[in-house]
């Protein structure tokens, strides 16, 4: 099979006319040659950091909708199932991503459960840890969520790291906001990248103490502005990710996108392509070509270098995409979940307090942290409830593996003026997490999820909207084009009940995420992120 067209060598930063010549799933030869052909061929594009789980699609579904956009390969972090279902979650994402023609690289995740301060599903320690760091199929040592216990030596986690050095594979790392002593520190344990970055000045420091940033761009956190400056000088230790993105994203764009947005700026081509396609396969050690001879032929034939719009994507000399259809089918499996509570009563969500100030989490658009407010409080016979004027709404975070009483907490800015939504997409135990307008329609809200043993949903009045996740309580067992579509008719319900999010339901799925400052909620209870603790709703 011979590809002709103009090709783009990264390495050598060279474009020219010529053909691409592939046999047995490899790259025979690339050559100059003339020819008529106006589009590009390129090394495919990966994604260096995402959590599959949080497109809602099984790996084999996610690789449907990704090829589309010249995706050949996602370096990915599978700790949310993980975090229902242990070493059988990973094992599940593994082994659905081998059945379809797409380069996953799953990692050990290293944090399950993320904190002792709320209840998962399962744990994942140092001796699991190594069980799957001497696998081929993991490469890595998934994110370092704890850098307490980094930084204070935790002996769980020194061994982990132990493991990784053992194994001579990289660390990931999560450390937003982590600067000074303590970002040297936490270098120095092993941990050679981050993804948490949300300043230029933060990344800027971590580069230059050594560390490869990620540049993120996902449904809910979106640090593209704010870094992307950095990769002109940067370039040989900037990668692209998406963290997580919902599946009505993702049947709109990738990290081609990315590269777009940074060409736009008039940004080098092959800086921005050497972080998009090059840097992850060099850091990660992956099995994915660089479009030279001798390599697996995975690469894709784009329209133009200014939007990259996909014709064609091939994957180990596969057509996997072309003319608009991705070719790869969906395949069959069993859906594996970890859904053991009852149904709630209405008096389940009261909160009995005569506090005149409260403290209110303040969910911020396009970031995963948030700030710690000191609010009035609004009591109605004993009760503190929502105060819809001013945008302040009851929370709740209710334990979805054993009968619990649900946690209580209030958020500014998901603005809802009726109803409530909730997902058991909640960061990382993926307990159900709901925000409403007063108790009976957060009660509701939660119920409806435990119907379905997980999903996300909104409630208003009569009416009702559920999306199931059968898998795990967190992913669906459709197709990545219906669930995309379901999926962003109840994003526009939230919508409609008021939100101005532009991805209510991806941030809510963040507020229950302890590891990242400065307040939340877990099923045990309101969490100070910047002091690692937990702290009371009242303020007295």
């Amino acid at each position: 099979m011979t590809i002709q067209g103009n090709v783009v060598d990264i390495i050598n930063q060279r474009i020219y006319k010529g053909e691409v010549t592939v046999s047995e799933g490899r790259i025979v030869s690339v050559l100059e040659k003339e020819h008529s052909n106006t589009s590009y061929i390129l090394p495919g594009f990966i994604d260096a950091h995402i959590h599959i789980e949080s497109s809602m699609l099984v790996p084999s579904e996610f690789a449907k909708l990704a090829v589309k956009h010249g995706t050949v390969a996602t370096v990915s972090d599978p700790h949310e199932i993980a975090n229902v279902l242990g070493v059988e979650g990973v094992e599940f994402m593994i082994n659905n991503g081998k059945q379809v023609p797409f380069k996953f690289n799953f990692g050990a995740p290293s944090c399950v459960p993320a904190t002792h301060f709320e209840s998962a599903g399962a744990v994942i320690d140092s001796e699991d840890i190594k069980s799957l760091l001497e696998r081929p199929d993991i490469k890595y040592l998934a994110e370092m969520m704890n850098y307490p216990g980094v930084l204070f030596k935790d002996e769980e986690v020194l061994k982990k790291l132990a493991w990784a050095r053992h194994y001579n594979k990289p660390v990931d790392g999560h450390a937003p906001g982590l600067r000074g002593d303590d970002v040297t520190a936490y270098i120095e344990a092993g941990i050679s990248t981050d993804h948490e970055c949300f300043t230029y000045n933060e990344a800027l420091e971590k580069l230059e103490k050594g560390m490869k940033i990620l540049i993120r761009e996902g449904s809910a956190a979106k640090n593209f502005e704010a870094l992307i400056d950095l990769l002109p000088d940067h370039y040989e230790n900037i990668m692209f990710c998406s963290d997580d993105k919902h599946p009505d994203d993702l049947l709109l764009h990738h990290i081609n996108a990315l590269c777009a947005r940074a060409i736009a700026k008039g940004m080098d081509l092959f800086k921005v392509l050497k972080a998009a396609c090059i840097n992850p396969i060099e850091h990660y050690n992956l099995d994915v070509g660089v479009l030279k001879a001798g390599d697996a032929a995975d690469f894709i034939v784009v329209e133009d270098l200014v939007h990259f719009k996909t014709l064609q994507t091939y994957i180990d000399g596969t057509l996997i995409f072309d003319k608009g259809i991705s070719l790869i089918k969906s395949v069959a499996f069993k859906n594996l979940n970890n859904f053991h509570c009852d149904k709630k009563k209405t008096s389940d969500f009261r909160f009995e307090s005569s506090s005149k100030h409260i403290r209110v989490i303040e969910a911020l658009e396009g970031q995963l942290v948030t700030n710690a407010l000191i609010e009035e409080s609004c009591i109605e016979h004993g009760n503190l409830v929502s105060n819809i004027e001013a945008d302040i709404l009851k929370m709740t975070v209710v334990n979805r593996y054993q009968n619990q009483k649900p946690a209580l907490a209030f958020i500014k800015n998901f603005g809802l003026k009726e109803g409530a939504i909730a997902s058991s997409v909640g960061h990382d135990s993926h307990n159900i997490i709901a925000v409403g307008v007063n108790d009976e329609a957060l009660c509701r809200a939660v119920n409806l999820l435990i119907e379905h043993k997980g999903g996300i949903c909104a409630i208003s009045g009569s009416k009702e909207r559920v999306v199931p996740l059968p898998v795990a309580g967190i992913m669906s067992d459709q197709d990545g084009e219906t669930i995309g579509k379901a999926y962003a008719e109840l994003d526009q319900m939230a919508k409609d009940l008021g939100s101005q999010l532009y991805a209510p339901y991806m941030t809510l799925s963040f507020m229950a995420l302890l590891v990242i400052p400065s307040l939340k909620l877990s099923d045990k209870g309101l969490f100070d992120g910047t002091e690692f603790k937990f702290t009371p709703l009242e303020v007295s």
